[in-house]
């Protein structure tokens, strides 16, 4: 049986006192990748936000990473979020600091201490997403598919079973889009991370086909076709 990474059953996601998407059922299997589709406004990031435990899950049943969703209290997060890696479209990378100063800094503030470990770790992500000699750079150095490539980098470093990925190809040109769009099926492929990734995209979701969910007048919809 496939490990399942994620799972929702009869859940409805709240944004404050608003009942957002009602009664979600949903698994996602260890390795798989999931687009994540529907206009603003119909839930997409609500969705992500309860899955990383922005928002709490109030109705029905929600499992991210091995750890229950119901129960979860503000203690409990940060180390969910230690199995889980968030790719944002805008980077948020800090600017004041190179691209080893950025990832050290998530590091440290994850627990790690060990200097040694600390370099090898970040050589490791730096490796696996591509810019190994790009360690010493600035933000406003690099390209905007680099930057990119720094914060996948950033989402790899605790090994996370899960990647929540918010428009990573939104603010990039086509080609960039493929480069990373390669890149993140790679990782699912050889570290058996699942990924879901919100999209507007759908000329990167025709490119590169995956299971789809669509989010339209309060409902998930699972294995939904394209409909723009």
């Amino acid at each position: 049986m496939p490990e399942v990474i994620v799972n929702l059953s009869h859940a409805n996601i709240y944004q404050g006192d608003n009942l957002i998407l009602q009664d979600v059922n949903t698994a996602v299997n260890k390795g798989e990748f999931v687009y994540l589709v529907g206009k603003t406004g119909t839930g997409k990031s609500s969705l992500l936000k309860t899955l990383y435990g922005d928002i709490p899950l109030r109705e029905g049943e929600g499992e991210v990473v091995g750890y229950n969703l119901r129960n979860m209290d503000w203690k409990k997060v940060p180390y969910m979020r230690r199995n889980l890696g968030v790719v944002f479209q805008d980077f948020q990378l800090l600017t004041d600091r190179n691209v080893n100063d950025n990832l050290k800094f998530v590091l440290k503030a994850t627990g790690w201490k060990d200097e040694k470990l600390m370099n090898e770790k970040i050589n490791d992500v730096l490796d696996k997403v591509g810019l190994r000699s790009k360690g010493f750079k600035m933000p406003f150095e690099m390209s905007g598919g680099e930057q990119q490539r720094v914060d996948i980098a950033r989402a790899l470093l605790n090994s996370p079973k899960l990647i929540l990925a918010d428009e990573p190809t939104g603010n990039l040109d086509p080609e960039t889009s493929d480069e990373i769009m390669q890149l993140l099926f790679q990782i699912g492929k050889d570290y058996g991370t699942s990924i879901i990734m919100a999209t507007h995209d759908y000329m990167v979701i025709n490119k590169f086909q995956a299971r789809m969910l669509r989010t339209e007048r309060g409902r998930v919809i699972d294995n939904a076709t394209i409909s723009i």
